[in-house]
């Protein structure tokens, strides 16, 4: 199959949803198929043999880290000269609209995702009247493709409740080779905690946005003795976050990446995860995949991921105690810590990279199966 995704985020951009994109462009191409992506131009111009079209586009006012592509004309030029079987839009917004009307006007095969769940993000930006409008805009756009791939089952009935038509859920996946438990590492350790190894260690990894919530974990850390908390990652919120937690013992580590990043998370004794606006949660996999317990909100895709008592801990996510309760309970026994660490990692096992994009391609041939035998009535 030849394939054209349209995609709002891509490298060098490190996010979750950049993470299953490019594992899913490598898998596509080793599984033989032809991806050409079209994304904000980061500066590459192809990934693992797959063409990368760079489009000009302007940050994100509220969101720098996002670029606006702009759509252009030589989009339809290099989606002419590429010829593709199926168009694959993710998240559309603004270079995802240019995917949607070329599918239409070159009668190619459309299929969406939804990936970040923008009615609920609106909220922390101040902008929560909207979400009626955003759901209408989105349920337009989704509903110009055959089919729609959300990413846990809950993401599938509130897509449908909303009135998003055919929608099918994508399953998850994670790169259990790269993340696993034999990363712990004493050294890491000392990083994170800056120098105090032997103390509880907690850990973020992410976005430093408004809608991660990550604010709500300075409560966890206050009510946990001696403990230590370090946030990998940055972003938008990361000066405010700073100034949140200036006053415990909080270590802003920046970006990791490859061994360092999974050796991150294999060293923590609990991974915080308190965002209520997670489609998957990709960073819980993860952190599952290295040995990493989790205490995470009960809330969008997360059910999908943990099992409450068995592979990690879930709280309401309208108790602010219930992170709390849930932190201490896990880090009162290192028995149970241990066994969570081997359940965790035993569930991420399932959910290799290959299987999720064969999946994937299936719901591909289904969707080109329908235009046929459109096409032959």
């Amino acid at each position: 199959m030849r394939i054209a995704l349209f995609t709002e985020t891509f490298l060098p951009k490190v996010d979750g949803i950049v993470t299953r994109l490019k594992h899913t462009v490598e898998q596509l191409q080793c599984l033989g198929d032809d991806v050409m992506v079209f994304c904000p131009d980061g500066g590459l111009t192809e990934y693992k043999g797959a063409k990368i079209t760079g489009v000009p586009g302007f940050p994100l006012p509220l969101y720098p880290e996002l670029k606006l592509a702009v759509p252009r004309p030589a989009i339809r030029e290099a989606l002419e000269s590429f010829q593709p079987d199926l168009i694959h839009v993710v998240n559309p917004a603004f270079l995802g609209v240019s995917g949607i009307y070329y599918a239409k006007s070159l009668d190619i095969p459309l299929v969406a995702s939804y990936h970040t769940h923008l009615p609920k993000y609106l909220e922390h930006y101040g902008l929560g009247m909207l979400e009626g409008l955003l759901w209408e805009i989105l349920k337009a756009m989704h509903n110009q493709a055959v089919m729609n791939l959300a990413t846990s089952t809950a993401m599938q009935s509130e897509l449908t409740l909303h009135g998003i038509e055919n929608v099918e859920v994508w399953q998850r996946g994670v790169d259990t080779d790269l993340f696993r438990p034999e990363l712990k590492s004493e050294a890491m350790r000392d990083r994170l905690s800056q120098g105090h190894p032997d103390a509880p260690l907690l850990l973020y990894i992410g976005r430093l946005s408004a809608e991660k919530e990550i604010d709500r974990i300075k409560p966890v850390l206050e009510a946990i003795p001696g403990a230590r908390l370090a946030l990998v990652g940055d972003g938008p919120h990361r000066e405010e976050l700073e100034a949140h937690f200036a006053d415990t013992p909080t270590h802003f580590v920046g970006y990791l990446a490859g061994e360092d990043l999974a050796s991150a998370y294999a060293s923590a004794d609990a991974f915080v995860f308190p965002s209520r606006t997670e489609t998957l949660g990709l960073v819980l996999l993860e952190a599952m995949a290295a040995g990493c317990p989790v205490v995470a909100a009960n809330s969008g895709g997360i059910p999908d991921i943990v099992t409450n008592g068995v592979n990690g801990f879930m709280f309401d996510p309208m108790d602010d105690q219930g992170a709390i309760a849930a932190t201490q309970q896990l880090l009162a026994s290192s028995d149970q810590r241990d066994l969570m660490r081997q359940n965790a990692r035993a569930e991420a096992e399932k959910w290799g990279w290959n299987g999720a994009t064969r999946q994937l391609q299936q719901f591909y041939r289904s969707v080109l199966a329908q235009a046929s035998l459109s096409m032959a009535a």
